[in-house]
């Protein structure tokens, strides 16, 4: 059995780790020019975790990240919505993470090179063709001037490369561009004061105005924390988006700084965090339509190519990483690599398109919205506005539908 694996992002190198693990032989192309640490923070759920610590990465993510200790949902003037314990200090037996993606790739980077060899993962690739036969499939690769570089044979293909999926262009050729919903996210990180308890994360506003801040890494001084933020605003009507998503375009400060006027939240000075932050970028919200089907023979979308997602709920990188360790399963147990595939799919289509749909509305950072809604002012009790019992369905319900309630974690 041999993968081949386009896309050398957290899903696609973390499915060589599992692959790995099982016994299977697999090569990753990428088609940048070199595995760099891009982004800014994001959350990796206890679920995805615990898979992350079965391939003995538990110690080396605890040395870069941030062991999120609770979460705190607010209205856009800083009032409690909702308050909860996260990780381990809400009763998992591993932890959930803030980190910054590019660490937590390099982390799991530098695995795949010691385990899978330096050989393991190409850069400079880009696919540019694909085939398969009874005997196989066949992918071709180019480099950013059009020449051939390289040609890979195996059981299965593996598109495990994003929202604008080369893989996934050519099984769904008229598909079209992703889903704008009319909002622009802006995000950056700098270090930073720690604040509350150092290990904190504050979300605040609905869907249509928010801001989120949490710490992902120690700080360059005691008492400091490298801090990351995001805001999002509602700035069109959504359908095509106004630039290419594109999570290393740079913001600009003249655009964001209004949007940032409508939020006053205790603990954090969020206009001067974000003066100090030196850059930092802009992404419009896109997503997709779920498929109804990633399989075709021996080709199958992973990740972000198979179910690209608005970033709530902290599930984009963490629903890769399931997909990864289902592959990885299939592809050891099925009688034939056609069968594994469909069986993965099987199994996490659905579940992860009731994600994409359920971020469409919030997620769990929908309980903000509700309250928003019958509360635009502001409120002197919350359970007026809505029983603790309503808004412990949001977000609980949400917990559920994506497998991290902490019965499910502890079930896996």
């Amino acid at each position: 059995m041999k993968a081949i694996i386009v896309g050398g992002g957290i899903g696609g190198l973390v499915t060589a780790l599992m692959l790995h693990e099982r016994g299977l032989g697999c090569e990753v192309y990428e088609q940048a020019e070199a595995i760099r640490e891009l982004g800014v923070g994001i959350n990796t759920l206890p679920h995805a975790i615990r898979e992350l610590k079965g391939l003995g990465l538990l110690e080396r993510l605890d040395a870069v990240a941030i062991r999120t200790y609770e979460l705190f949902y607010l209205n856009r003037l800083g009032q409690e919505i909702w308050r909860e314990p996260r990780g381990l200090d809400a009763g998992y037996d591993v932890p959930q993470f803030s980190i910054h993606r590019g660490r937590l790739q390099g982390v799991i980077y530098e695995a795949v090179k010691e385990r899978l060899g330096a050989h393991a993962v190409r850069t400079g690739c880009r696919l540019g063709a694909f085939t398969q036969d009874e005997g196989g499939v066949t992918a071709y690769f180019f480099d950013r001037g059009g020449a051939h570089v390289a040609t890979a044979h195996g059981d299965v293909l593996i598109g495990a490369d994003g929202i604008h999926s080369f893989v996934r262009s050519r099984l769904f050729p008229d598909e079209g561009p992703p889903c704008w919903n009319g909002l622009m996210l802006w995000r950056g990180a700098a270090d930073w004061p720690a604040f509350l308890t150092g290990r904190s994360m504050i979300v605040a506003g609905g869907l249509s105005a928010k801001l989120v801040v949490y710490p992902i890494a120690e700080g360059t001084k005691p008492g400091h924390k490298l801090t990351n933020w995001a805001v999002v605003a509602k700035i069109g009507e959504g359908g095509a988006p106004p630039r290419k998503e594109d999570w290393s375009r740079p913001g600009l400060r003249e655009e964001l700084m209004p949007h940032v006027a409508r939020f006053a939240i205790p603990h954090v000075d969020v206009k001067a965090l974000i003066a100090a932050t030196p850059e930092f970028w802009e992404y419009p919200m896109c997503d997709r339509d779920p498929l109804p089907r990633w399989s075709h023979g021996r080709v199958t979308l992973l990740g972000d190519a198979a179910h690209p997602m608005y970033p709530v709920g902290s599930n984009g990188a963490s629903q890769a990483i399931l997909d990864a360790r289902c592959l990885a399963d299939w592809l050891v147990k099925a009688e034939s690599p056609m069968a594994a595939l469909a069986a993965y799919e099987a199994e996490r289509l659905p579940l992860t398109a009731e994600i994409v749909r359920s971020n469409r509305k919030g997620g769990p950072e929908g309980v903000i919205d509700a309250v928003e809604a019958l509360a635009p002012d502001g409120f002197e009790d919350i359970e007026a506005v809505l029983p603790y019992a309503e808004r412990e369905a949001i977000v609980r319900g949400y917990a559920q539908k994506a497998g991290f309630a902490p019965e499910q974690v502890k079930a896996a």
